[in-house]
């Protein structure tokens, strides 16, 4: 398993390019959230490794008017994770507006899954013209994001397994699971094949591996028996020292 750190979340008292440096010095890939705000030049000149960022700008999957937003604006960003060797863009649901519902809905309907499983499928096409991988997010709506139709762990499994396209994957979310629907290691199995990255934090606080009531060991686990070898990443907090943090994510997962 290769494990990254989202720069966003550690060393936040830190110019994000000096988060970058730390996290790859310290043997991790990068995961990053919205690449407009950045100096692109300069984050490639770290030389290191970025392993997922937010793969659109606007617009909902699960919305008739604006699910085209996601694709158009989701190309539009190509460019940018070529020239950083970004491998999967993630993507939501539906829109999300700092961390919140833009249009919050409460109740899920058959069309929503229509329309974000038509705009999964272009995504796919548009990541298998360029050699990407679009992940779709589970999310909780109980604590982070309520109001977001379509987004536990149960439906963005289901949508990924119903576009079967190699191009669309599955980034699941333990902590956003975990609040949600719990059961992490018999969704990790059944997942499994549909799965382009597992992302961790404990619960409750969004901390590190270690920090709460995940057992994370168990969970390395049982990936490592059902032989996944992708990509695990720490979108959470450093509970003290940021360095302490990334030491207890990698002894968390082997390293």
């Amino acid at each position: 398993m290769r494990l990254a750190v989202c720069a966003e979340m550690v060393y936040t008292d830190l110019p994000f390019i000096e988060r970058v440096r730390r996290i790859s010095e310290a043997g991790f890939d990068v995961e990053m959230w919205d690449s407009r705000t950045k100096d692109i030049a300069e984050l490639k000149a770290t030389g290191a490794r970025f392993s997922s960022m937010t793969g659109y700008v606007t617009g909902s999957l699960v919305e008739p008017d604006t699910a085209d937003l996601v694709v158009s604006t989701a190309e539009g960003l190509i460019p940018t994770a070529l020239e950083l060797g970004v491998e999967r863009l993630v993507v939501h649901s539906a829109e999300l507006v700092d961390g919140q519902a833009a249009r919050p809905h409460w109740r899920s309907d058959g069309t929503m899954w229509l329309t974000a499983a038509k705009a999964l499928e272009q995504l796919g096409e548009l990541g298998a013209r360029h050699r990407l991988t679009f992940c779709l997010e589970n999310l909780n709506t109980i604590l982070d994001h309520p109001g977001i139709p379509l987004a536990r762990a149960k439906d963005t499994l289901a949508l990924v397994r119903a576009v079967d396209h190699p191009n669309v994957r599955l980034m699941l979310d333990l902590y956003h699971a975990q609040i949600g629907e719990g059961n992490l290691i018999e969704l990790v199995r059944e997942a499994l094949p549909w799965i382009g990255e597992v992302q961790v934090a404990d619960v409750p606080g969004r901390c590190e591996p270690g920090t709460g009531e995940i057992n994370y060991a168990a969970v390395h686990r049982a990936l490592a028996e059902a032989g996944y070898e992708g990509t695990v990443g720490m979108e959470a907090y450093a509970s003290g020292d940021p360095d302490a943090a990334l030491t207890a994510f990698g002894a968390a997962f082997g390293r």
